[in-house]
Order: C-alpha cells, then structure tokens, then sequence
C-alpha cells in the first residue's frame, strides 16, 4: 500500500473511531451486537470466530463453521492491542506501517501476547474511555475490520459514509 492510501485509511479509521462510541454497554448489549455480527458473518459466507469481551471478562463468543482453534489466539493477540492502545487493532497496525516501525519497537509489545492487524475495535464509552473490544478473526484483516466496523453501525445507527473502508 501507498503512503497516501495509507494515510486516508487512517484518517478513516480515527473518523470511525470517534463516530462508533457507546452511551452504555452491558451483557444484553453484547448478545445483541454479537448475534447481528455472527448473521452478518454468515451472511457472508465468513469462516470467523467472534469475540466480545470488557477487560475482565468475556460477554460473547462463537466460533462459525470454517474457523480455527488459531482464530481464538489471534483474538486474544488483537485483542490485547486494543485494550492496552484504546485503538482498533487495525487503526494501529496502518500507523505502524506507515511510520515503518513495529509493535515490539513503538509499543514494547511482544508479539506472543499482542497483534495489530485487523479485527479489533474498542468498545468506548462517550466520556469513559475504552471498557472493551469486539473482535473478529477468520478473514484477511481489513475484511476482519470492516466486518466489526459495519456491525458496530448497524447497532449504533450509525452511518459511516466517507469513513467506511474501501472493499
């Protein structure tokens, strides 16, 4: 990917960012917007694991036809990113990219316990901060992304428009 294709993704990801923010967000919550990921995922044909978790414990999780005991670690892994950086996992690693540096450099984040490629995306409370992250792992990462990030609209009425990422 090119410089300028680099930076509009992040323009794009910090603009997502600030619009898919949460008033609240509880167990019910969580049922919810993992049931409309895992139809959307179907819907697509998405071999994906999901994953919806607040820092001290997990809310949803599933894990559709196609995916693999791998799809639960790289969870984890990006997971991790999200809740350490308050960041998509995705948002993080174009940044990385685009500096020419690595997580383990920038961050000290070592890459058994962390990754930033697509898939995470903070659950962020208006006034709060990060609480969470609903992530996905199964595709290649920025389908991962843009797979949580239309969900996270969809359940939030939110409409991305020029924020949405490319296909």
């Amino acid at each position: 990917m090119d410089k300028a294709s680099l930076e509009e993704d992040i323009r794009r990801l910090a603009e997502q960012e600030r619009l898919l923010l949460f008033v609240r967000f509880g167990p019910e919550d969580a049922w919810t917007l993992g049931s409309l990921l895992r139809e959307m995922a179907v819907a697509r044909h998405a071999p994906v694991a999901i994953d919806i978790s607040l820092r001290d414990r997990t809310l949803f999780h599933c894990a559709l036809p196609g995916s693999t005991t791998d799809n639960s670690e790289w969870i984890r892994r990006k997971r991790n990113a999200v809740l350490r950086l308050w960041r998509s996992s995705y948002a993080v690693g174009r940044s990385l990219e685009l500096a020419g540096n690595s997580q383990e450099i920038a961050y000290a984040l070592p890459l058994a316990d962390y990754a930033v490629h697509g898939g995470a995306f903070p659950l962020a409370l208006q006034g709060l901060g990060c609480v969470g992250a609903v992530t996905v792992s199964g595709l290649p990462q920025r389908e991962d992304h843009t797979l949580v990030a239309d969900a996270l609209a969809r359940f939030l009425n939110v409409d991305l428009g020029a924020s949405r990422l490319d296909d």
